[in-house]
């Protein structure tokens, strides 16, 4: 096959869902609905929580950090793919495929530093309630926030440098929605060891450790109430802990879907409707989750 480096690559080829062209219309309109409520619920969650001062609490600043996350994360990939299914010729530059890459990875490893910011919230809350206001300062919760940018851009920058190293064949076909790296990966004509490599490592630091502190922080959460078991203590532990452990398991549930769980024979498939799980359901669900507390 003929070698075309990044130089002489001007545009990659999505090539959308696997849908029938009769249900492009239901499934544009149920999408932009989705996208829609998405960016109105989370922004009225970021509005609620700044204008009023009973919830200038630590939860609800880190609630209001996950939610502007979700809009720009859902930002991402949703209008390309909306605009993809209303034209023939579903084509992205080069440099705009490279640019989606990147916030896309940025934004999904900041929702889950900032989903595990939440779950150390909730374990103080629980477990250390007399002396919540002295841990979970100000100061702190800045740190936890500003902690979770700065290593989800970092993450992202070196997955960005190192694809932007590749060469890729004449075939320029991404069977997906967006540019997805592990797609982008098998069109390259280099070596991706290096790549791999970085994928695994950033991704037992970016969501595995993450995921496994959320789990010591909840088997903490659960020790402490099984000491002292009553009605009344895990109505509260539910009513602390419910929306934010309603949350993981969703965004968690399709991670582990996607790259966890043995692939089947219709492994692209799957992994478009994982990736529409975490990209379109979740950062939709989160406000109505919330708002149900």
């Amino acid at each position: 096959m003929r070698l075309e480096n990044q130089s002489g690559m001007s545009e990659f080829l999505l090539l959308g869902l696997p849908i029938r062209p009769e249900q492009q219309g239901m499934f544009f309109t149920l999408f932009l609905g989705m996208y829609l409520t998405t960016v109105l619920g989370n922004l009225l969650i970021v509005l609620l929580i700044r204008l009023d001062s009973h919830l200038h609490t630590p939860m609800y600043f880190l609630l209001s950090h996950l939610a502007f996350s979700d809009i720009v994360f859902s930002s991402v990939t949703v209008p390309q793919m909306l605009m993809n299914m209303q034209t023939k010729y579903k084509s992205i530059p080069y440099a705009g495929c490279i640019s989606q890459t990147y916030f896309f990875i940025f934004f999904a490893d900041l929702d889950s530093f900032l989903i595990t910011s939440m779950a150390y919230d909730r374990y103080v809350a629980i477990c250390h309630p007399l002396h919540y206001t002295i841990i979970m300062s100000q100061s702190i919760c800045v740190m936890l926030v500003a902690g979770s940018w700065v290593i989800a851009c970092a993450c992202a920058l070196l997955h960005t440098l190192l694809l932007a190293q590749l060469s890729f064949c004449a075939d320029h076909t991404i069977p997906h929605f967006f540019c997805d790296l592990a797609a982008l990966l098998e069109l390259s004509c280099s070596d991706t060891s290096l790549n791999q490599l970085v994928i695994f490592t950033a991704g037992l630091a970016a969501i595995m450790l993450p995921f496994l502190c959320i789990v010591v922080s909840y088997g903490r959460i659960g020790t402490t109430i099984l000491r002292v078991p009553s009605t009344k203590g895990i109505c509260k532990a539910l009513s602390t802990c419910g929306s934010h452990l309603s949350v993981v398991t969703v965004y968690y549930g399709a991670i582990i879907g996607l790259y966890f769980l043995p692939s089947s024979n219709n492994t692209n498939s799957k992994n478009i409707i994982a990736s529409l799980m975490y990209t379109v359901v979740t950062p939709m669900l989160n406000p109505f989750i919330y708002s149900l507390r």
